[in-house]
């Protein structure tokens, strides 16, 4: 936890892993996976999944939303803002913790100069 606390970035559990073993040989792979898992379930780390790359992972401080680019993976904090609810009705059965955003498209670094626009929807 305290890697994360002090970390802006999203990093995976394999990278998680060698920053805190060069500090501390002694910790093992497994500690450090169960470590995640318990953290995300309490609700302290947000796990972000990113589609067909690792999953990254964020300590919860305050609240924002995530873009994911595309090309690169890099996962990035974008500006909380409330997102509405979806209608009771379309829940069925299902009881909503929190509704978060997650963008996806191209980072600064990957966008052409030409596409840095922000694209409308029609």
């Amino acid at each position: 936890m305290a890697f994360l606390m002090d970390h802006t970035g999203h990093p995976t559990a394999p990278e998680i892993f060698e920053a805190v073993n060069r500090l501390d040989p002694r910790s093992s792979r497994a500690t450090i996976y169960n470590n995640l898992r318990d953290l995300v379930q309490a609700g302290l780390v947000r796990e972000v999944a990113v589609e067909g790359r690792a999953a990254r992972f964020d300590a919860r401080g305050m609240q924002h939303h995530h873009f994911i680019c595309d090309r690169c993976g890099n996962v990035e904090d974008m500006e909380w803002y409330d997102v509405p609810m979806p209608a009771s009705n379309s829940l069925g059965k299902r009881v909503l913790r929190e509704c978060e955003l997650i963008a996806r498209g191209l980072c600064a670094t990957c966008a052409p100069a030409e596409s840095r626009q922000v694209v409308k929807a029609g």
